[in-house]
This record gives structure tokens, C-alpha cells and sequence, in this order.
């Protein structure tokens, strides 16, 4: 099996002028298959298709998270409702500013061996897959690898 044959096929991304804001409701609803259940992370592409980065919950995440909260207590500097306060303030930053540029991908004809090789060795659970072209046509997730994995384990039909 190769990933062309597990990713999900690529519908919604982003691109980088979007605010965090539009990001997050795209996040929150993107289509997987036929359902709009949302998705963990999109790759951002530019005007012509190429992959600039991904961005995902976790990076919506940290910029609600102020650096300095590292070093501190959290405790001395945290208030009910800061999250909140912070989250509007994160809103119009540009998705730019948030994605994250090293982006581990897998082409097409890439092995599920390939592909896992690539998730646990940079500790990522979703892959942007790309063509010939280097273009972006689809993600891989941990959990569809999972559920190829347990299918064989059990001798399992795919649906």
C-alpha cells in the first residue's frame, strides 16, 4: 500500500495572509470525505499551489501561550479568562506569522513503511503528500495509518 491510497485527498488549506481567526474556523470545519468534522492541521499554500508551511491546533494553541509562561509559575501570572483575552488578541495575526515552515512530507508513491518511518522519527501524526509536480494533493494521518495497521492485524476487509 502506498499513500496515495491512505491520504485524504486535498479539499481546504490555507493561505498565508489568512488571520488565525479564519484559520481556526477552517480548522474547525474542514471536510473529510463527505462530512465537515474538521481537521487537526491544513498545509498552507501560496498563489500558485506551493506548499509554504502547515499549521495546526497546536500552533493556535501556542500563540495563546505566552512565552514567558515558560519560565514562570503559572500560578503569578494567570488570570480566569486569559486564554480568552488572548485568543482575541491572536485572532487577525496572519497565519504566516503561526505555521510552521519545516514541513515533513511523503510523495505519493511513498510506502506506509516510508510514511511511518518519517511520522515517528519527526514526531509528527499528519503528512502532507505531494505528486510529481511537488504539489500538494493530499494529507496522511497517524490514526488512517493506525486503522490500515489494525485491519491487518484482525485480517479485516477495508471498507
Amino acid at each position: 500500500m502506498r499513500a496515495i491510497n491512505l491520504m485524504v485527498p486535498l479539499v481546504e488549506y490555507l493561505n498565508p495572509g489568512n488571520t488565525i481567526k479564519e484559520a481556526a474556523n477552517l480548522l474547525r470545519t474542514a471536510r473529510r470525505d463527505e462530512e465537515r468534522i474538521g481537521v487537526k492541521a491544513l498545509p498552507v499554500l501560496d498563489e500558485n499551489k506551493e506548499l509554504l508551511g502547515i499549521l495546526s491546533i497546536g500552533d493556535i494553541l501556542k500563540s495563546v501561550y505566552p512565552p514567558y509562561m515558560y519560565l514562570m509559575e503559572l500560578g503569578e501570572f494567570a488570570w480566569d479568562g486569559m486564554v480568552e483575552v488572548l485568543a482575541k488578541k491572536a485572532a487577525d495575526k496572519k497565519v504566516k506569522e503561526l505555521m510552521t515552515t519545516e514541513v515533513i512530507t511523503v510523495r505519493e508513491d511513498s510506502t506506509l513503511m516510508e510514511c511511518v518511518d518519517h511520522m515517528l522519527k519527526n514526531n509528527v501524526k499528519r503528512v502532507p503528500v505531494l505528486n510529481n509536480e511537488n504539489s500538494v494533493t493530499g494529507m496522511l494521518y497517524e490514526k488512517d495509518i493506525f486503522y490500515e495497521i489494525t485491519r491487518a492485524m484482525f485480517n479485516m476487509e477495508k471498507p
